[in-house]
């Protein structure tokens, strides 16, 4: 068993809140953590760690044989952590050329995979990326949607595969054969402190009620979105005017169009039904 528990999610799905909650948890001071030092090391996909790991630039090398390196890449983190490490990947869990996962199951202790309904996931997408909600919602039913894989370009990170947003979804929670424990966005808000402290219990550390309490107090949107306005954002994209907009539930009802809506539920309507989100029926019955 390895030392990374994956923090593992579609963009705009809670990974960068979870991230807080556990950098707060951890650090366990009497204030808020800064939002530009969270630990856990960067994104999976960060291309200046596979450069140093490797030895050899990305730049330098084909998207297959990236790929190919990959999973040596998080077993030499891993074997170096001197304990559980949390670490955000927004890859789908796919196989290289060599038939084996990118993201290593040796280095892996276990996956905390984020999920969010796909309507909302849309609206915060598209804000994100300051793009067209509507081509944002064709991305997410495409089965092919990459990050970062422009031919001639060098980015500062590798090329992820996110497929759809239910092949991303599926590719963790019933094809990895990793223990996987899900956390729905909705329930995070709904009860932050119930299902962080399973988080908690998950990642196998103490459960310690006035830490957990103090995390999420010192996590809270607004004291995130503070920050943020106060000194910025790493992670915010540069087009976007900020990272933390509304982390709202529901918010897709105002923005979304009826043809949006139905682009997104009719390709993920069983998959929406199985994590809760009803709104396909909804809306029909409208």
């Amino acid at each position: 068993m390895g030392n990374i528990i994956w923090l593992a999610s579609y963009p705009k799905s809670g990974n960068t809140w979870m991230r807080i909650l556990l950098a707060n948890y951890l650090a366990d001071r009497d204030e808020p953590v800064d939002i530009n030092s969270l630990g856990g090391g960067p994104i999976a996909s960060a291309r200046q760690v596979f450069d140093e790991r490797v030895g050899i630039e990305a730049g330098d090398l084909t998207l297959e044989e990236i790929d190919n390196l990959r999973p040596a890449v998080y077993e030499g983190v891993s074997a170096d952590a001197t304990d559980t490490m949390f670490v955000k990947v927004h890859d789908a869990y796919t196989w290289n050329e060599d038939s084996e996962p990118v993201i290593s199951k040796a280095a892996t202790r276990g996956v905390l995979y984020m999920i969010r309904n796909p309507l909302d996931v849309a609206v915060s997408f598209a804000h994100h990326s300051a793009a067209p909600v509507a081509r944002t919602v064709t991305n997410m039913t495409d089965d092919e949607f990459c990050f970062c894989d422009e031919p001639g370009r060098l980015p500062n990170q590798l090329r992820q595969k996110l497929l759809s947003w239910e092949r991303h979804a599926l590719s963790w929670i019933d094809d990895s054969g990793l223990d996987v424990h899900v956390v729905r966005y909705e329930d995070m808000k709904a009860d932050t402190v119930c299902r962080f402290t399973e988080v908690i219990r998950y990642s196998g550390l103490d459960d310690d009620p006035v830490r957990i309490a103090k995390a999420v107090e010192f996590s809270q949107f607004e004291s995130v979105k503070k920050q943020e306005e106060e000194k910025g954002f790493g992670e915010k994209m540069r087009k976007s005017e900020s990272f933390f907009r509304k982390g709202q539930v529901g918010s897709w009802k105002e923005q979304l169009t009826p043809e949006l809506i139905e682009q997104l539920t009719d390709a993920f309507g069983e998959t929406m039904s199985r994590f809760g989100y009803s709104e396909r029926l909804e809306q029909i019955a409208c």
